[in-house]
């Protein structure tokens, strides 16, 4: 079982409170991200409290490389899992996955020993979107590993292994555990994967293939990137070397953003740092950004270096992620990417930075950070650049970290970062993407739309008005999206990713969408999530939700009766299936009057036709509700 669901965001070094499957509550104190923290040097303790404030949800649990800007902390069973996530993101958010497969159920397709996928999704909590060039594939990064939408009906995921060896094919399968980062351009392809291990969130290896979209890829994975042991050298920019904290371990080394250009894929891997993979010789190569209090740093000049015990060394730097107080720079801690040209967009925990290559691939940087620059905050869990009228321009998802006057918000440059604006202040925004005019950004709140930056229309939760077909995403949050043009989809089609699925409106209004999630039996008859917590489960417009999968169903109407343990009547309702208000087939957790029901077990009765030749019929579903 999953449990409670706790954002921690706004400092590096964090108080980690959470609740274990016994009710007891434990407290993590001043957890360091540094990257050599171990479970020993973590002090935590024990308290008693009420199971009521227990969070309980049936299913198994994966980590969520969704960059949703923030740290997430959860319990599965009585087994502390720390996710840097974003969750942009992240989440990778992190977010948790709130919504797999109830356990019970099964997929209906069988699946061979040749086969390196498998229809449908395994997760509704969705990451990443990234769009397949020219083609009709649609990337997905989920809670439950990589999938992909063919043609706009098919869905497959790929299945994963544990046994793939560093600089090899994979043979067509991927790592295990959730998606963290996706990146694509013309048929080259990165993916990154995470999980939880012994407790820590944890950098599960990346795959890259340069011909993705042919009818047999190549993948070859690569462990988690870490440094020797003792390495506090390493060579950079074809100059001369750096100086650094080695990062030995893939604990809090997960890479939650990358993009290719330059002839390099970039990675942000947190406690990880900022890394490239070199696509001509296979190689990779550790980038160092300034420190906090650098506003510029300069690789690319002899007169940065001195000479120390006969190599040539980077002056007045050192690389090291692990917080202030502890000799460290947030700004080592890089979170989102964005690269083009000889170009590189990087945010951290302390701000943003951009830099110019030389000819050998050094960098030399600009680095701007609040309050001394004008971002609303100096966590950017996000950067997408925008082309548009001969103007490019830089936007970023960017919340508060350490200052108390931080706040969260967008900033953008018009100008490559000589001054900034900002827009959307307050809210907690958690990817930015555009495309010509538009600039979209995913939100707790919805997903808005822009045509200049300052105007923004709040997008209302996907929902699919086609009679008899109703379907909606019961969750006002959206992590992800991606603006279609492409051919295929007739275009623009607007892709949305969220807690509950996917969804793809046919016009950028939203006026009706298709909504794509996990690959449940269509016969069964059950609710979900199960248990169900009103408070926070499904939240739309203030309100939690349960919903009801109804297998095959003819009628029109659908009486919806839930009765208490003693089988007292508590609430009752009738939907229309064919009124395009109606969307799923759902209860908010209140009785007749419009009150929350008390924790405990109840008992659905839903009554409906299963064929249009037969009267309609009771069905039974059990539920427990814990608020």
């Amino acid at each position: 079982m999953i449990f409670n669901i706790i954002p921690l965001l706004n400092n590096p070094s964090l108080i980690l409170p959470c609740y274990r499957g016994d009710g007891q509550r434990i407290q993590y104190n001043n957890l360091s991200l540094s990257p050599n923290s171990t479970l020993a040097n973590v002090e935590y303790r024990e308290t008693q409290s009420s199971p009521a404030e227990v969070e309980a949800q049936a299913s198994p649990l994966a980590v969520v490389a969704a960059k949703v800007g923030g740290f997430k902390i959860r319990l599965t069973g009585a087994v502390l899992i720390i996710a840097i996530i974003c969750l942009s993101t992240g989440l990778f958010a992190q977010v948790a996955t709130k919504f797999q497969i109830p356990s019970d159920l099964k997929h209906q397709k069988s699946v061979s020993a040749a086969d390196t996928s498998q229809s449908g999704l395994l997760s509704n909590v969705i990451s990443e979107i990234v769009l397949q060039g020219d083609s009709s594939w649609v990337w997905l990064g989920t809670g439950r590993g990589l999938s992909r939408i063919k043609d706009s009906l098919t869905v497959e995921t790929f299945f994963t292994s544990s046994g793939l060896t560093n600089g090899s094919s994979t043979g067509g399968f991927f790592p295990e555990g959730g998606v963290s980062a996706i990146a694509v351009r013309g048929d080259t392809m990165f993916a990154a994967f995470a999980k939880s291990i012994n407790n820590f969130s944890t950098g599960q290896g990346v795959v890259y293939t340069p011909n993705s979209t042919s009818e047999v890829p190549v993948w070859i994975f690569y462990d988690q990137p870490v440094d020797e042991e003792g390495a506090e050298r390493f060579p950079f920019g074809g100059i001369g070397f750096v100086k650094g904290l080695p990062v030995t371990v893939p604990q809090f080394n997960v890479t939650y953003d990358a993009s290719i250009g330059g002839g390099y894929v970039w990675i942000t891997s947190w406690a990880g740092g900022l890394r490239r993979y070199k696509i001509a010789d296979g190689s990779w190569e550790k980038v160092p950004i300034p420190q906090d209090d650098q506003f510029t740093l300069v690789t690319c000049a002899d007169s940065s270096y001195e000479i120390v015990d006969g190599k040539n060394i980077l002056k007045n730097f050192y690389l090291n992620p692990r917080d202030p107080l502890d000799g460290g720079n947030h700004n080592h801690k890089a979170f989102s990417v964005l690269a083009y040209s000889d170009t590189v967009w990087v945010g951290t925990a302390n701000g943003i930075n951009r830099g110019v290559m030389g000819d050998q691939g050094c960098i030399d940087w600009e680095h701007y950070a609040y309050p001394f620059e004008n971002l609303t905050g100096n966590f950017v869990v996000s950067i997408a650049r925008q082309n548009w009228n001969g103007q490019r321009i830089i936007w970023a998802a960017t919340m508060n970290a350490d200052d108390p006057m931080e706040q969260r918000g967008v900033s953008y440059t018009l100008n490559d970062g000589v001054t900034w604006n900002t827009t959307l202040i307050g809210e907690r925004v958690y990817n930015v993407f555009a495309q010509d005019s538009l600039v979209f950004a995913a939100s707790e709140r919805g997903l808005w739309k822009s045509e200049d930056g300052q105007s923004w229309a709040l997008f209302k939760p996907a929902k699919n008005i086609t009679p008899l077909q109703g379907d909606e995403t019961l969750s006002s949050e959206v992590f992800s999206g991606a603006l279609d043009s492409r051919v295929y989809y007739h275009g623009p089609v607007l892709w949305i990713g969220t807690g509950d699925g996917i969804g793809r409106s046919s016009d950028l209004q939203g006026s009706n969408w298709q909504i794509y999630r996990a690959d449940y039996d269509p016969e069964k008859i059950y609710a979900y999530p199960n248990p169900f917590s009103p408070n926070s489960h499904n939240v739309l417009d203030g309100d939690g939700y349960v919903r009801f999968h109804l297998g095959d169903v003819a009628s029109y109407k659908v009486e919806l009766d839930v009765y208490n343990f003693a089988m007292e009547n508590v609430y009752s309702t009738s939907l229309d299936r064919q009124n395009p208000n109606t969307g799923a087939i759902k209860w908010n957790g209140k009785d007749n009057s419009g009150r929350l029901v008390a924790n405990g077990v109840y008992f659905i009765k839903l009554k409906y036709s299963q064929n249009i030749n037969a009267g309609p019929s009771n069905h039974w579903v059990k539920l427990i509700v814990v608020k």
